[in-house]
């Protein structure tokens, strides 16, 4: 603000906007702080700074309001409700919220406001990004098997059921095929998962260094030092190669403990890379239980006795929701807009089972 802005009296509608900006900073640093709470090390060490960050923000609109501060405000809904979650979850998904959140500061057009503060926020941002997206790398495999199953077994189900309940047939035919369905695609599901995850296990375990070879590395010829075909086998240059395997006998000569993967030019097992895919059964059994929490909605009305229409209705009403609601959660982790992705979902899901509804139509027309 000039010096003009400052002796100038504030308005009542600036009081209030600058009343509402210090109530949003102390909110969003109660969320830090709240998210700090169910963290540790490094990344409690970034949330913490963040709400300090927003402390200096909030530090700014109590001078400018001085004595005109007020009794204590509530944050906006979106800020208090992002922090129930913080203090309840802490995970990904309240990350997700708070980089959206940072995302809208209206900072850039506010003539009160700093371009440090403003700077502040776009680099809140970017931090907050940051650590949402440590926490996707983490849930990404299984995320995608989640929502892969939940939007398999929604759509495929949803085309079999409509499909079939379009010719005519009797409710218990469209029954006991959905439930056909559901149990045949979870199956083919489960087991396709198993299969790719041994594969990739196995694949792995081919490329792990024998675990045998590093008691040998104190026996080799330093002058010849095999060693470093082992690195050139790896990628590394002849000179590259050389120097790392000096190092690693070097290292194993004077060692007195076990050798290190660095110290072995990558004789240990890679263990890490095995912990990452997870276990052949367990991603089976997931990939099962996905898919039919999504197979078994189209076929709730029929297990309830509705049918025809107002079976057909409901089916698709529970599947639309589920739709909106797997769209939405994926625009969150995303950053994205939840509203876009959750449409985006739904009219995905429903072209595809409009299509074999209309099929299933004319199927039965030609029947008849």
């Amino acid at each position: 603000m000039s010096v003009a802005e400052q002796q100038r009296p504030a308005s009542a509608a600036e009081i209030r906007r600058w009343r509402q900006y210090l109530a949003d900073e102390r909110a969003e640093a109660t969320v830090y702080r709240d998210l700090a709470g169910r963290r540790s090390g490094e990344e409690k060490e970034i949330l913490l700074a963040l709400a300090e960050a927003e402390g200096r923000h909030e530090a700014h609109w109590r001078h400018l309001l001085g004595d005109q501060v007020g009794p204590p405000r509530r944050g906006a809904v979106r800020t208090r409700f992002l922090g129930f979650l913080a203090r309840r979850f802490g995970s990904v998904f309240v990350l997700a919220l708070a980089q959206r959140a940072e995302a809208r500061s209206p900072y850039d057009g506010d003539a009160d406001a700093t371009d440090a503060m403003a700077a502040d926020e776009r680099i809140h941002e970017e931090v907050v990004r940051g650590l949402a997206a440590r926490g996707r790398q983490r849930l990404a495999g299984t995320f995608r098997a989640a929502v892969f199953g939940i939007n398999d077994g929604l759509v495929s189900n949803l085309a079999l059921v409509l499909g079939i309940g379009a010719t005519g047939v009797p409710t218990t035919t469209i029954l006991f095929t959905g439930i056909a369905g559901l149990l045949a695609g979870a199956l083919s599901m489960g087991a396709g998962e198993y299969v790719s995850v041994r594969s990739q296990r196995e694949l792995l375990e081919a490329s792990t260094p024998n675990p045998a070879s590093r008691s040998v590395l104190s026996h080799l010829d330093l002058a010849a030092n095999e060693l470093t075909l082992v690195y050139r086998a790896q990628g590394m240059s002849p000179e590259k190669a050389e120097f790392h395997a000096r190092e690693a006998l070097r290292t194993v000569a004077i060692a007195t403990g076990p050798v290190h993967v660095k110290q072995t030019g990558g004789l240990a097992p890679a263990v890490d890379q095995h912990e990452a895919i997870g276990t052949g059964l367990g991603a089976a059994t997931s990939s099962f239980c996905f898919f039919a929490s999504g197979a078994i909605l189209p076929v709730l009305p029929y297990l309830f006795g509705l049918e025809g229409v107002a079976a057909i209705i409901v089916a698709a009403v529970l599947v639309g929701l589920a739709l909106l609601a797997t769209g939405a959660i994926v625009g969150l982790l995303s950053g994205g807009p939840p509203l876009k992705r959750a449409i985006r979902q739904l009219v995905i899901g429903f072209g595809a089972a409009g299509v074999t509804y209309l099929l299933g139509l004319l199927f039965g027309t030609t029947v008849g």
